[in-house]
C-alpha cells in the first residue's frame, strides 16, 4: 500500500504529516495508548484496528484523521493511496540501503563468472550517483583465501627446503629432491584440465599437500644412494642402477598409498564434494607424475651432479644467502649495464643531500643579488575620521618614506651573503 500525501491539501486544513503517521501506525502496526497493571506486572496497553480492519485498501482509504476544528475527515482527502509494486524488504548495511542478488554457480568457476559479470555490468549499466555494487559471498571468501594462499604457498615451499637442506647437509641433495615439486605440479594441472574442474581454493590446498608427499619419494631414493655410498659403493651407475632397484617398491609403495587415500574424494558425489574433488584429483594426478619422473629422471640428475670431478663446497654464509633466495622472486627482466659515468650521473641526479643543497646554492644567489640592490621608496596614504579638523573635516595623509643604510651596514651584509654562498657551494662540491 503507498500513500503519497497531498501537501496542499494538508497546509490548507492545519494538519501535518505526523499526524496523519500516527493514524496509519496507530491502525495497521498498533501504537502504545497506555499501561495495564496486574499486581507488579506491567503490560502495555496497544491500540490497532481488528484483523479485518486491515486487509483491503479501502480499510487504509477510511481511517479517520482528527483535524484541529473538531472534524473528522478520512484519510482519503488528504492522501493518494494506491497499490504500488515496490519491495518487500527494505535491508540496510552500514546505514546504505541493500538489495542482494544471489547467483548460483554451476559448471564455472566463480573468478571467470565474477569477471563476466562485471564486464558487462561497465559495459551496459550506468550506475546512478550513490549506487555501487559489492560482489560478497563465496567470492568474497574467495578473495580471502587467495591472499593467504600468497603468503602459504611460499612459505610451504621455503619451508620444504630448508627441511630437506637441515636433512642431508647439502645444497645440492636439496634441490635434487625439491626437482619433485614441478614434476607433481605438472601432473596436478593435467588431471585438473582432464577431468575439466577449475583451479579453486581447494585445488591450491591439494598444491600444497602434494608438495609435501612429493618430495618423500626424492628422500627415499637420494638416502639410498648415500647409504651405498657411505658402504663404499663408488661406482655411480651401479649405485643408482642398484640402487634405484631397492626402492622401487617403496616408492610405488608410498605413492600409491597416498593416492588410493584420496580415491574416495576424487570420485566423491555427496554433500561437499566440490570440495574434495579438485583437492584429490590434484594429489593423484600429481602423484603419478611426480613418481614416474623421479624414478626416471632423478636417477640421471643424480648422475649428473655426482659424476662431476669437482665436487660442489658451500660455505654456511653462501647457504644462507642461496636459501634467502630460493624464497624470494627475482625478476630480472629489464636490467641493463651502465657504465660508471651513467651511474654517477644518476647517483647525482637522484640524490635528496644534493638536490637540498643545489636548492640552497640557488637562496644564497637571489639572496646575495637583493642585497646589492638599494632600497624602495614607498609611498602611503591614511586617514583616521577621530582625527578631525576645526571644521569636522577628516583628515587625509599622502606622504612617501625612503630607508637608506649607511655605506658600512651595506657592505658588512653583502660580504655575509657572498661568504654563505661560497660556503654552500664548498658544501656541495663535498657532497658531489
Amino acid at each position: 500500500m503507498s500513500v503519497v500525501y497531498n501537501r496542499q491539501k494538508m497546509a490548507r486544513y492545519g494538519i501535518n504529516a505526523e499526524v496523519l503517521n500516527d493514524v496509519i501506525t496507530m491502525g495497521f502496526a498498533g501504537k502504545k495508548a497506555g499501561v495495564i497493571l496486574e499486581g507488579e506486572r506491567q503490560f502495555d496497553l496497544v491500540l490497532r484496528y481488528d484483523k479485518s480492519s486491515r486487509q483491503s485498501l479501502d480499510h487504509l482509504k477510511n481511517s479517520l484523521v482528527d483535524l484541529p476544528g473538531g472534524l473528522r475527515l478520512p484519510l482519503s482527502e488528504f492522501a493518494n493511496i494506491t497499490y504500488q509494486k515496490g519491495p518487500a524488504k527494505i535491508s540496510r548495511d552500514n546505514t546504505n540501503r541493500r538489495v542482494v542478488v544471489g547467483v548460483n554457480v554451476r559448471g564455472r568457476d566463480l573468478q571467470s563468472v565474477v569477471d563476466d559479470i562485471q564486464s558487462r555490468i561497465s559495459n551496459a549499466i550506468d550506475l546512478p550517483p550513490g549506487y555501487y555494487i559489492a560482489y560478497g559471498g563465496q567470492f568474497e571468501n574467495l578473495q580471502a583465501a587467495q591472499s593467504r594462499l600468497r603468503m602459504a604457498v611460499p612459505i610451504a615451499l621455503f619451508l620444504i627446503f630448508v627441511l630437506l637442506y637441515f636433512a642431508f647437509h647439502s645444497v645440492r641433495e636439496a634441490l635434487l629432491i625439491y626437482s619433485a615439486i614441478p614434476l607433481a605440479i605438472i601432473g596436478g594441472v593435467v588431471a585438473l584440465v582432464l577431468r575439466d574442474m577449475p583451479f579453486s581454493i581447494s585445488a591450491g590446498v591439494g598444491f600444497i599437500a602434494l608438495f609435501g608427499i612429493a618430495v618423500l619419494n626424492g628422500i627415499v631414493l637420494i638416502e639410498h644412494f648415500n647409504e651405498l655410498k657411505s658402504s663404499g659403493m663408488k661406482d655411480i651407475k651401479e649405485r643408482i642402477l642398484i640402487g634405484t632397484r631397492d626402492r622401487i617398491r617403496p616408492v610405488l609403495l608410498t605413492a600409491t598409498a597416498a593416492a588410493l587415500g584420496f580415491l574416495p574424494m576424487a570420485v566423491s558425489t555427496s554433500a561437499g564434494a566440490e570440495v574434495q574433488r579438485p583437492l584429490a584429483t590434484v594429489v593423484i594426478g600429481g602423484l603419478i607424475t611426480a613418481t614416474l619422473l623421479t624414478l626416471l629422471l632423478l636417477p640421471l640428475l643424480y648422475l649428473v651432479i655426482e659424476g662431476r670431478n669437482e665436487r660442489l663446497k658451500v660455505k654456511p654464509i653462501i647457504t644462507l644467502i642461496c636459501i634467502l633466495l630460493i624464497g624470494m622472486p627475482l625478476n630480472m627482466r629489464g636490467q641493463q649495464i651502465l657504465s660508471p659515468d651513467d651511474v654517477v650521473a644518476i647517483t647525482l641526479t637522484n640524490n635528496w643531500n644534493l638536490q637540498s643543497q643545489q636548492k640552497a646554492i640557488r637562496q644564497a644567489s637571489i639572496l646575495t643579488g637583493a642585497t646589492k640592490k638599494a632600497n624602495f621608496t614607498e609611498f602611503y596614504y591614511e586617514f583616521d575620521r577621530a582625527n578631525q579638523g576645526p571644521d569636522g573635516a577628516i583628515l587625509h595623509t599622502l606622504g612617501a618614506s625612503h630607508s637608506f643604510n649607511p655605506p658600512a651596514v651595506h657592505a658588512a651584509r653583502l660580504e655575509k651573503q657572498i661568504a654563505v654562498l661560497k660556503l654552500e657551494e664548498e658544501h656541495h662540491s663535498l657532497l658531489s
